[in-house]
C-alpha cells in the first residue's frame, strides 16, 4: 500500500514539471529568445531616436536683471536767502546746460554790488593822490629840498592804498558772486522734476527747487557672479562688449548698449561684482529706476559643436552621451560640457559625425541593441532622427 502512495506521487510530479516547461518552452519561443532572436541577454532592440551634432558660432551671453539709472542727477537748492521772483520752466520739461531756470529777488545784491563798486573808485583815487605826491616829493628829494623820511612816508601810505584798493576790488567781486545767487540756470541738460516753489515763495539754501536728470545717455546697472569676471576682463581689454537690454513691458523691444563700468571690488558678502552698461536714450526708452533684463555677449565659440542637451548624460563616473553605431549597437562616449545655452550646450569629445542618442538612453548599456523610433511614432512627439538640436 505504502508503496502505491509513493508511485501516485511520483507521478503526479513528473506531471507537473513536464507542464511547466512545455509552456516556458512555447512562452520562449514566441518571444524569439528560443531560436536566438533579440538584443544582448535575451531583450528586445532599445527604441532610440538620435540627432546629428551641428557646427555653428555660438555667442556666449551672461544673463542679469539690472535697474535703470541715470548718469547723473541734480538737486537744485538756492545758495541764499531770497523770494522767488520768476520760474521760468514747467514740470517735466527738458532743459539745455545754461538755461535760466528761477529768477530770485535780487535787490539787495544790487545795492551791495554798487556799494562795492563805489568803494573801489574812492580807493582807486586815493592811489592815484598818492602816487602824483610820490612822483613830486621824489624830484624836490633829487634836488635835496625834502628828507628821505619823507618820502619813505609817502610810499608807505601808498603801498596801504594799494592794498585796500585790493580788498575792496575783492569785496566787490564777492558782491558780485552774491548777485549772480539771484538767477539760477541749468547746470546740466536734462529733464526737470517736481518743482516744489512758486512765485512770491521764501527759500534758503536748504530749500529743494527742484531736480534735473540726464537721461541721454543713460546707465544699467546689473550684477554678476565672480565667476564671470575673469572673462569680462579678457572681453573688455579685447574691445567694446556689447550689451543688450530688454524692455518687457514694451513687447520684447531691445535697446543696444555697451559695457561701460566694471567695478574695483566683488562684494564679499554676496559674491557678485556691480556693472554698468551704456545706451543712448533719445527715445527715452530707459527711465531711471527702471527693470530690464540685461544680455551681456563677452565672446564667440567659433564652430563649436552643439547638441541637445537632453541627450547628455552625467553620473558618478563622468559626462556621456550614447551614440548609435553602425552595427546598431549603443556606445558610451566621454564629453566635456563647456556651455549650456536654451535646450542645447557646447561640448568636446564627439568628432561631430556621430548619431547621438537622445530618447530612450536611460535604457541603455553599452553595447546594447537599438533600433531607431518609426517615423510616424517620431511625428506623435518623439524627436525626429538625424535633426538638429533644439
Amino acid at each position: 500500500m505504502k508503496k502505491t502512495s509513493l508511485a501516485i506521487l511520483v507521478g503526479v510530479a513528473l506531471c507537473i514539471g513536464g507542464g511547466i516547461w512545455y509552456f516556458n518552452h512555447q512562452a520562449g519561443a514566441a518571444t524569439g529568445v528560443q531560436d536566438g532572436k533579440g538584443g544582448k541577454g535575451g531583450q528586445a532592440p532599445t527604441t532610440v531616436s538620435v540627432v546629428a551634432p551641428v557646427r555653428q558660432d555660438v555667442p556666449v551671453v551672461l544673463q542679469a536683471n539690472g535697474s535703470v539709472m541715470p548718469i547723473s542727477s541734480v538737486d537744485l537748492h538756492p545758495q541764499t536767502t531770497s523770494t522767488i521772483t520768476k520760474v521760468h520752466i514747467r514740470e517735466g520739461q527738458f532743459v539745455k546746460q545754461g538755461e535760466l531756470m528761477f529768477t530770485l529777488d535780487a535787490r539787495s545784491e544790487h545795492a551791495n554790488v554798487d556799494k562795492a563798486q563805489a568803494q573801489v573808485l574812492r580807493d582807486r583815487a586815493s592811489v592815484q593822490d598818492f602816487e602824483r605826491q610820490l612822483k613830486r616829493n621824489q624830484d624836490l628829494l633829487s634836488k635835496n629840498f625834502i628828507a628821505q623820511g619823507a618820502v619813505d612816508t609817502l610810499q608807505s601810505q601808498l603801498d596801504a592804498a594799494r592794498a585796500l584798493l585790493a580788498a575792496d576790488q575783492a569785496a566787490l567781486r564777492a558782491a558780485q558772486v552774491d548777485s549772480s545767487y539771484t538767477i539760477l540756470r541749468a547746470p546740466q541738460a536734462g529733464r526737470v522734476g517736481a518743482i516744489n516753489v512758486y512765485a512770491g515763495s521764501l527759500v534758503q539754501p536748504t530749500t529743494s527747487l527742484t531736480s534735473i536728470t540726464q537721461l541721454d545717455p543713460i546707465d544699467v546697472s546689473f550684477t554678476l557672479p565672480e565667476s564671470s569676471l575673469s572673462g569680462l576682463l579678457a572681453a573688455q581689454k579685447a574691445g567694446e562688449v556689447p550689451v543688450t537690454a530688454l524692455l518687457s513691458d514694451a513687447g520684447g523691444k531691445q535697446l543696444d548698449g555697451k559695457l561701460n563700468f566694471i567695478d574695483n571690488a566683488v562684494d564679499p558678502a554676496t559674491g557678485v561684482i556691480r556693472i554698468k552698461a551704456r545706451f543712448n536714450n533719445g527715445g527715452t526708452d530707459l527711465w531711471p529706476g527702471q527693470y530690464v533684463n540685461t544680455q551681456l555677449t563677452v565672446r564667440t565659440l567659433k564652430d563649436a559643436l552643439v547638441i541637445p542637451q537632453n541627450a547628455i548624460i552625467t553620473s558618478t563616473s563622468g559626462t556621456f552621451v550614447y551614440s548609435m553605431e553602425a552595427d546598431n549597437t549603443a556606445k558610451m562616449r566621454k564629453i566635456a560640457r563647456v556651455y549650456a545655452f536654451g535646450p542645447s550646450a557646447v561640448i568636446t569629445g564627439l568628432a561631430g559625425d556621430e548619431k547621438v542618442i537622445v530618447d530612450g538612453k536611460q535604457n541603455l548599456r553599452p553595447g546594447s541593441k537599438v533600433r531607431l523610433v518609426e517615423k510616424h511614432k517620431a511625428a506623435d512627439g518623439a524627436a525626429a532622427p538625424q535633426g538638429k538640436p533644439a
